[in-house]
């Protein structure tokens, strides 16, 4: 299973990759965004693992151009950033996880093991979730709402997707997290709030009967009023 790993920081990158190596894996590895764009692109990973402070181009600005090329491999975002802004940067550029520095290398090796499972996991039939006026295309990833299309980001769907298979049912900000984002939730980041926002503004605000609603103390359940 072949991993890239981009980091422009030397020990950083040998300790990865040796310790990636160990664990059966087979790594190539660049020390700027426009190498790793170019070996993305031509090569299948299972997983890239990117910083985000890079020489050429950043991480979030591969993200976006990977995404924009149709590439729909696993992306995991290393950075000393830590605040919630720049983890809602690195999601809205289609990063699947977000890992700050400094970590323990068996929670990187944890986090790659969960995104490759995903990734290598077979696509089912097409498939349709439907409440209240939405119709949601798990294949062709589109959603309607009473007939009119709603564009939504990658995470936006996937949140709602989660919402959706799980109507009536309050689901509290740490399972939202899990499930959406893979992440341990952070009690101090608002990455749960801040996409329940862009979503009501889609799909519930220009509509009489809303969808999303708070439970508070408690999360948020999607039901009809």
């Amino acid at each position: 299973m072949k991993l890239l790993v981009i980091e422009d920081e030397p020990k950083t990158l040998q300790a990865i990759q040796q310790g990636l190596e160990e664990s059966q894996f087979e790594v190539d590895i660049a020390y700027d965004g426009l190498i790793a764009r170019r070996l993305a692109l031509k090569n299948n990973y299972a997983a890239i693992i990117s910083d985000v402070i890079l020489p050429g181009m950043n991480g979030y600005e591969l993200c976006r151009q990977l995404r924009a090329e149709g590439l729909t491999t696993p992306i995991l975002l290393l950075t000393a950033l830590g605040e919630s802004d720049d983890k809602i940067l690195g999601f809205d550029a289609g990063a699947d996880q977000y890992l700050t520095k400094p970590f323990q290398f068996a929670e990187l090796l944890a986090r790659v093991r969960s995104l490759t499972k995903r990734g290598n996991q077979v696509a089912m039939t097409a498939q349709t979730l439907r409440y209240g006026g939405i119709d949601m295309n798990l294949d062709a990833k589109t959603v309607h709402r009473d007939g009119q299309p709603i564009d939504l980001t990658a995470r936006e769907f996937a949140l709602l997707e989660f919402l959706m298979r799980n109507q009536g049912r309050v689901l509290s900000k740490p399972e939202i997290a899990e499930h959406v984002w893979d992440l341990n939730f952070d009690t101090g980041t608002n990455v749960v709030e801040v996409y329940i926002n862009y979503l009501r503004k889609k799909i519930d605000k220009d509509f009489p009967k809303k969808l999303i609603h708070t439970q508070f103390g408690m999360g948020y359940v999607f039901k009809e009023e």
